[in-house]
């Protein structure tokens, strides 16, 4: 099969169907009740992002501590890596990009995410960026 694949929309099932009177009550019916108005907060207004180079936070990714300031599919807590190795602590994750610092063995870093070679995170100055993930230890 080659294209574009489509998906089109269907009730049909391959269950035998069922009444809300067959079911029996989840185990965790009332257990989380639906948030109440008061506690929602409303996405409106000019957005007023912070800055990128000293909060980190991607499309993808954000530290938790700016849940409820950024949009992220995900939310991570940094977890706190020593190097093992010098390395440039680099604004983007390729070998070209701008080197924001020179790290020395020993340096920490406030890791956030570690994935197809690069760790990103705060590094020792506060500033976010991207170091090869060779040169973080556990």
């Amino acid at each position: 099969m080659t294209g574009p694949v489509f998906l089109k929309g269907s009730n049909d099932t391959s269950a035998p169907g069922t009444t809300k009177a067959d079911k029996p009550p989840s185990k965790s019916a009332g257990k989380y009740p639906p948030s109440r108005p008061g506690e929602w907060f409303a996405l409106a207004g000019i957005s007023d992002p912070p800055d990128p180079l000293t909060h980190a936070y991607r499309q993808d990714l954000a530290d938790a501590a700016l849940a409820g300031r950024i949009i992220a599919s995900h939310y991570a807590e940094p977890l706190v890596r020593h190097l093992v190795a010098a390395a440039a602590f680099l604004s983007e994750p390729a070998g070209n990009s701008e080197a924001l610092a020179q790290l020395q063995p020993g340096d920490e870093i406030r890791m956030l995410d570690l994935s197809r070679g690069w760790a990103w995170g705060y590094g020792p100055d506060g500033r976010v960026g991207y170091i090869r993930a060779e040169a973080v230890g556990t």
